[in-house]
């Protein structure tokens, strides 16, 4: 059984790059992110954050289907196909426990937040639907490093619900690292491919940062 990619690798260059990204703009570094690790959260904020999450990665087709789908960076076939099954198994966790956790929690200004969110969804289609070669493939990345993060906040939560969910079955570090180093051999790909790994990353920090302000809103009204 697989298990969450690790941010360390002995590939250097654009991997190191990439990671540093991850480590310092990602998830793990977001303070809501925390927050919804902890076991006194409040359970609405917890179904917040899973709604969410569902809006923006749970329907068909993700992120890293689109950008199988318009692959042309030689060598990363096969991490996209193993992407794409692995964040499947993502996609019915997700599913799983939206309908563990009950209805998204009424909170001012609903119908805004979820149009955000819907926004936050289409620009993620459009990065990895780029024609900029290593954009896509980018975005791809930085979803499945930054979803480790994500995927412990989902754990936590199916703990609290008495949920099982599967382990994670995405790409491991040394696959990863050795796309990252593929694509980086090429000056024009690199870019892009940090390029659209940081716009993936700002779209999740972005997501984090509502949850915050509805839990503000919602608890503190």
């Amino acid at each position: 059984m697989r298990t969450g990619p690790a941010l360390s690798s002995p590939i250097g260059g654009g991997w190191e790059t990439i990671a540093t990204l991850t480590a310092n703009d990602g998830s793990v570094a977001h303070p809501e992110c925390a927050r919804l690790m902890q076991s006194t959260v409040l359970m609405r904020d917890v179904a917040d954050a899973i709604h969410a999450l569902c809006l923006l990665h749970g329907r068909l087709p993700g992120l890293v289907d689109h950008a199988l789908a318009r692959n042309a960076m030689p060598g990363c076939s096969g991490w996209l196909e193993e992407a794409v099954s692995g964040f499947a198994l993502e996609r019915a966790v997700l599913a799983k426990l939206a309908a563990a956790v009950g209805p998204t929690p009424s909170t001012p200004g609903q119908a805004d937040s979820e149009a955000t969110i819907l926004a936050q969804r289409h620009a993620l289609a459009t990065l990895a639907q780029s024609d900029r070669n290593g954009c896509a493939i980018g975005a791809a990345i930085a979803l499945i490093l930054d979803w480790s993060a994500v995927r412990a906040v989902l754990d936590r939560a199916a703990e609290r619900l008495g949920v099982g969910a599967a382990g994670m079955q995405l790409p491991n570090t040394s696959e990863t690292a050795t796309v990252v180093a593929t694509v980086a051999a090429q000056p024009g790909p690199e870019r892009a491919m940090m390029f659209g790994a940081q716009q993936v990353l700002a779209q999740h920090h972005g997501l984090w940062n509502l949850l915050e302000a509805r839990a503000l809103a919602r608890n503190n009204g």
